[in-house]
Formats: C-alpha cells, structure tokens, sequence
C-alpha cells in the first residue's frame, strides 16, 4: 500500500479467499489494467476478459487514459451515444440473449454456457460450484 502523486491512498483489496479484487474485475470485463501504474500485473487478466469479450470488451471503447491523452484540451466527451443503451443490448451477442432465463438443459454448447455465465445477470447460477465453468456436463 503506497500514496499516488494526488495524495491518494493506494492499496490491493483482497476477498475473503485472498483473490485480488482488481483482478476479479479485470477478468470479467468490469476493470482496465492500466499498466502505468499496475506495472501489467492484470495482463493476463486483461488478456482472457478480452479474448472471451466479457464487459467492456463486448464492444468499442477508448481506454480513458488515451481518450484524456488525446482531449488535452479540458473538453468534455462527445454528446454522441455511445450506442451501447441498456444491459440487454450489450448481452445481446452473436444470436445469443439473456432473455428469457436459461438453464443448463436449455443450452447447447460449452461456449455457449460459457457466453451466459460472463455476460447474464443471472448467468453465475450456471455455475454451481463457482469454479469458473458454466454446465460442467457440457464442457
């Protein structure tokens, strides 16, 4: 745990298990590893949230580090939508959709299993043991 340059207290919050709660977010899309600082302690994390596009990696995004680099000017963001409106069109992927609710006897496929786990409100009760797989029947 260390202090930044604005005088802010840095430290690493860790769940009850010892995970780094950093890293949870990281890994599911939810968080950036800003390797400035983190010195690429996420990569890895970062790297499989962005492989199974979960989170932020669902669509297109500036970093906010570049999106500030290259707003030097003090301007706000654009008034443009960002096209990303509500939860269910960001869920909404490749065919795939969170509604209606799903269960493990109603998916066809690991990756599918998968897809819900990561991008459904709902989708961590595919997850009975919490180990990080969907439907272990049919992964």
């Amino acid at each position: 745990m260390t202090w930044d340059r604005y005088h802010r207290y840095v430290g690493d919050c860790r769940r009850a298990d010892g995970a780094s709660v950093a890293g949870w977010m990281v890994e599911h899309g939810h968080a950036l590893d800003w390797p400035r600082y983190s010195n690429g302690a996420y990569r890895p994390q970062q790297a499989k949230a962005k492989a199974a596009k979960v989170g932020l990696w669902v669509g297109k995004f500036d970093a906010p580090w570049d999106w500030r680099a290259s707003h030097g000017d003090g301007a706000g963001p654009s008034s443009q939508p960002l096209g990303i409106i509500s939860r269910k069109l960001v869920a909404q992927s490749g065919g795939l959709s969170c509604e209606p609710r799903r269960y493990c006897s109603q998916i066809s496929s690991c990756e599918d299993a998968q897809w819900y786990l990561h991008n459904c409100a709902w989708g961590r009760k595919l997850d009975r043991d919490d180990d990080g797989v969907a439907c272990e029947t049919l992964c």
